[in-house]
């Protein structure tokens, strides 16, 4: 989460827990000129098993295998995918990027050799599934040190059309006084295992899932903004959706879904960010799971630059220096008036700081939603 702000960004409602779709607060807005009205997505249809790793280049798009390895589901549900997350090893990235921290004197902080060796890590991870990754530099001035500091974003690219194009996004970085293992490590490594499972499973998504790991978050959700920034006005409309991870294992959190709709806040994002919610909420309800609504707030995280270009935007969160509530214990568990990340921003937001079980909850969503979107049909490239 941004370092910036002093106070908490997330104001979570002490309302019930959110287990039905939202209501479509959203229908009555226009969509900005050239965007194509967001859907609400099919079932996820994936492979009935997995298959071996796809080691094919994701970009340019890898050629269809051969009928005979791919026999998908025709009604796959939430609960297959709960149940494959449950089985990948999400912690490995966890503990080695605590081990890169270690070696770095105790952060990965942008410009530091420590966002260096964790950048490298993830790259070594996605090529290793097929993908191609490359950096998107760009250049901030370091308050600190009074300097011009070079960082960069690292995006990755799946096959499907470009013309629809899902930005799965999370920070890579960590402040400067930790490891950042939860912030966000936690949805570093939940991206690197959606990428994998779709490669491993043999998914051929119709639209371009693109995953962004951005530099600089911490400094001033600079990755973000440079990325959005850069877009053409053909690229911003072609830009389908925005998902963002950002602290998904916090060890006293809940499972905070963005406020699409704005029902439960009041100020609905982007038109389209409700039907982003609605499919995060199905998934948790499917699987017996409890949520609850998180507010999209100005200048708190990566998501901010997306919905001020006007693209449709959700993610999740689990909370972080918020107390948590009576009701909220009464839903997740946990320890009343405890924050729900007491190490957040600390050094001891370490690898003993993770709710691993939320940690699989949560990337078993973003790989769920990331696929029904994959593979939505669009009527304009029909």
């Amino acid at each position: 989460m941004n370092a910036f702000r002093s106070t908490r960004r997330y104001r979570i409602p002490m309302a019930g827990t959110i287990i039905a779709a939202a209501a479509l607060l959203m229908a009555a807005c226009s969509s900005p000129a050239g965007r194509v009205p967001l859907e609400a997505p099919p079932a996820v249809t994936i492979p009935a098993q997995e298959s071996p790793p796809q080691r094919q280049p994701a970009t340019p798009p890898v050629s269809t295998p051969a009928p005979e390895t791919v026999k998908p589901v025709p009604e796959a549900r939430a609960t297959q995918v709960h149940a494959a997350f449950a089985k990948r090893n999400l912690m490995k990235h966890l503990q080695a990027l605590q081990e890169i921290a270690d070696e770095a004197g105790g952060n990965r902080a942008s410009g530091t050799r420590g966002y260096e060796a964790s950048a490298r890590y993830v790259e070594e991870q996605l090529r290793a599934a097929g993908y191609k990754p490359v950096r998107q530099v760009f250049t901030y001035w370091d308050e600190d040190r009074e300097v011009d500091t070079e960082t960069f974003n690292i995006l990755a690219d799946t096959a499907g059309s470009a013309e629809h194009t899902i930005v799965v996004g999370g920070h890579l970085d960590s402040v400067r006084r930790g490891p950042g293992i939860n912030d966000n490590g936690s949805g570093v490594a939940a991206m690197i295992e959606t990428a994998r499972w779709m490669a491993e499973t043999g998914i051929q998504p119709k639209n371009r899932v693109r995953f962004a790991f951005w530099g600089a978050e911490e400094v001033d959700l600079l990755g973000s903004q440079h990325y959005v920034d850069s877009l053409s006005n053909k690229e911003n409309t072609e830009t389908m959706l925005n998902l963002n991870l950002d602290m998904v294992a916090s060890p006293n959190g809940g499972r905070f879904v963005h406020d699409g709709d704005g029902s439960s806040f009041g100020d609905a994002a982007p038109a389209g960010s409700d039907v982003i919610e609605r499919t995060f909420l199905d998934y948790f309800a499917e699987n017996g799971l409890a949520t609850a609504p998180a507010e999209f707030e100005k200048g708190d995280s990566d998501y901010d630059a997306f919905m001020k270009a006007g693209i449709p935007t959700g993610g999740l969160f689990t909370g972080d220096e918020d107390e948590k509530t009576a009701q909220q214990v009464e839903e997740f568990g946990g320890t009343e008036n405890g924050e729900h990340d007491p190490c957040y921003h600390r050094a001891c937001d370490d690898t003993s700081n993770i709710d691993r079980q939320l940690l699989h909850d949560m990337a078993g969503a973003l790989g769920y939603v990331t696929v029904a979107f994959a593979m939505l049909p669009r009527a304009d490239s029909e």
